[in-house]
């Protein structure tokens, strides 16, 4: 007869830190930290940019975060907190820095511009889901600065909720409910019915 096994539920990924081989190799030698910049360069400009809604400021809110990050890594230990979740708790300090300044200069960014289509594309359902695009953009930039990152950090950079909470100082059941409720705020906002 053969031995019952259990069945193993879908969940979170593994408790562990999949990049903690890179840093253990970057503590040892700074350019092998190369790798972690490439892996993580794009989410972390993207965090920047949907945060700061201009590409300078991001761009350079980027690069504070990696410089940052590679001064204080040798400080960095695997206890409980991901590289992910710690970078991007760096990332947080940093924008919030540059709101700070921003303040002080008063300066607005530049609008958008309409990105170019492709040559063979649907001129009319191309104008559609720029506009939906657009009306998304505005609902999650007027939604309070917590909701706007908690939503940000998710859906745009793809963190788990534990690393939520580990990048907003909160607990990983706090950060799941700043989200419900930053999705409940953001579907009022544009018409959907509750969730």
């Amino acid at each position: 007869m053969r031995e019952a096994r259990p069945v193993q539920q879908p969940s979170d990924p593994p408790a562990g830190d999949p990049d903690l081989a890179d840093v253990v190799a970057a503590q040892a030698d700074r350019a092998a930290f190369d790798v972690l910049y490439r892996r993580y360069l794009d989410r972390v400009y993207g965090y920047a940019f949907y945060q700061l809604g201009d590409h300078h400021d991001a761009k350079d809110a980027t690069e504070r975060t990696f410089m940052a990050a590679l001064r204080a890594l040798p400080s960095f230990r695997d206890e409980g907190s991901t590289f992910r979740a710690w970078l991007f708790r760096i990332a947080h300090n940093t924008i919030a820095n540059a709101h700070r300044s921003r303040f002080r200069r008063r300066t607005e960014p530049l609008p958008d511009e309409l990105e170019r289509a492709a040559p063979n594309a649907d001129p009319a359902g191309l104008l559609l889901e720029a506009e939906e695009s657009r009306r998304v953009l505005r609902a999650v930039a007027e939604l309070p600065d917590d909701r706007r990152q908690v939503v940000l950090l998710r859906f745009v950079d793809g963190l788990s909720s534990r690393e939520i909470g580990q990048v907003m100082d909160r607990s990983e059941g706090a950060a799941r409910v700043l989200l419900h409720r930053a999705l409940r705020d953001l579907a009022t906002r544009l018409g959907h019915p509750a969730l």
